[in-house]
């Protein structure tokens, strides 16, 4: 916001803000998101009186186009792999390792892992979980140099990485690999749908995302359910 003067901003410069964003539609919401926040928390400390309204309350998001997102397949999810080399990989294995928010992750620590598992607390819902690392994410965390206390940390290693930094570098490895339809928040998604073909119920799926609602994670693996439900059924015909 720079130095903007809070009580100087109206709805038309939040709707500005997300159309100006629009070619990402989940980025663009995400901005009405935040400035909801910040305008809420500005008459909260007094910097907009409390008869002025939140500019940002009642704007409406963007409806997502085409066709909504799907989990990377196994052969880009490979090439993804073969492709990317330091931060790069190691943001996408922490993604699919641990399934969690690309927040989430930018915000890991060295501090957070004990033995052979890593503490997250969600920022979306404060919940508090204990993680086990797979076997490719714990040996290429024992590659990485520790640079700073953030494990995936900022080119001075002075704090985390951005958001837009990760962002960037993932980008640009899925443009080599011809994955563009499959970015970054897809990782969650395909995190549970792997899990999902491993044979685990809602439960044990929750126990990695941290959704908390049944239904999410129903939504986030719906595909994968199908298959593994299906696989099942078929070995149960007789020919």
């Amino acid at each position: 916001m720079g130095d903007i003067d809070p009580r100087t901003i109206e709805r038309r410069d939040v709707i500005r803000l997300r159309d100006a964003n629009a070619e990402t539609v989940r980025f663009a919401n995400y901005c009405v998101q935040i400035m909801k926040i910040l305008m809420e928390f500005a008459i909260d400390i007094g910097w907009l009186k409390n008869t002025q309204p939140n500019p940002a309350k009642g704007v409406s998001e963007l409806k997502s186009k085409g066709k909504p997102r799907q989990p990377w397949p196994a052969d880009m999810i490979a090439a993804y792999r073969e492709t990317a080399t330091d931060r790069a990989l190691l943001v996408f294995e922490l993604l699919l390792g641990t399934g969690q928010r690309i927040g989430d992750v930018l915000e890991m620590k060295w501090s957070d892992i004990e033995g052979d598992e890593i503490r997250v607390v969600q920022n979306k819902t404060g919940k508090e979980l204990w993680i086990p690392l797979t076997p490719r994410l714990r040996a290429l965390l024992g590659q990485t140099q520790r640079r700073s206390v953030f494990i995936l940390t900022n080119l001075n290693a002075t704090g985390p990485w951005s958001y837009r930094g990760a962002s960037q570098a993932v980008r640009k490895v899925r443009e080599t690999i011809g994955a563009e339809e499959y970015d970054i928040h897809t990782l969650r998604h395909t995190a549970a749908s792997e899990l999902f073909e491993a044979g685990c119920d809602d439960d044990l799926v929750k126990a990695i995302t941290g959704h908390e609602s049944t239904a999410s994670v129903i939504r986030y693996g719906a595909a994968a359910r199908q298959r593994t439900r299906a696989r099942e059924a078929q070995k149960r015909r007789k020919d």
